[in-house]
């Protein structure tokens, strides 16, 4: 397994998302989304895995302004100045993505 975990240092899910691996002695690596961001590869490879709308956070600061954008390319650019738009924790295996705590998905991976 290659983890990548995206997160914002002061999200309580991320740091169940890192003790959930740690518990289960799974090597991961952590990304902090605020201070280095998300790659264009990376944010495509997720939203191809779950779907743009569940990667959005509805109370991030500039959440209602993404609704105004009409082309879905905007919407990424917008994402990729801004990732506090993102919901945390992000988590990728390789092609597969979950966004938010999901240990039940998680378990499944190998």
């Amino acid at each position: 397994m290659n983890i990548q975990i995206f997160g914002k240092s002061k999200c309580f899910d991320t740091k169940k998302a890192e003790r959930w691996f740690k518990e289960r002695r799974i090597k991961y690596q952590y990304i902090d989304l605020l201070k280095y961001g998300i790659s264009r590869g990376e944010l495509m490879s997720v939203k191809a895995a779950v779907g743009f709308d569940a990667l959005l956070d509805e109370k991030a600061p500039d959440y209602a302004l993404l609704q105004y954008l009409a082309r879905d390319e905007d919407r990424v650019a917008h994402v990729l100045d801004d990732p506090r738009l993102l919901r945390t924790p992000v988590v990728r295996n390789g092609k597969k993505a979950t966004v938010g705590y999901c240990p039940e998905v998680w378990g499944t991976w190998e």
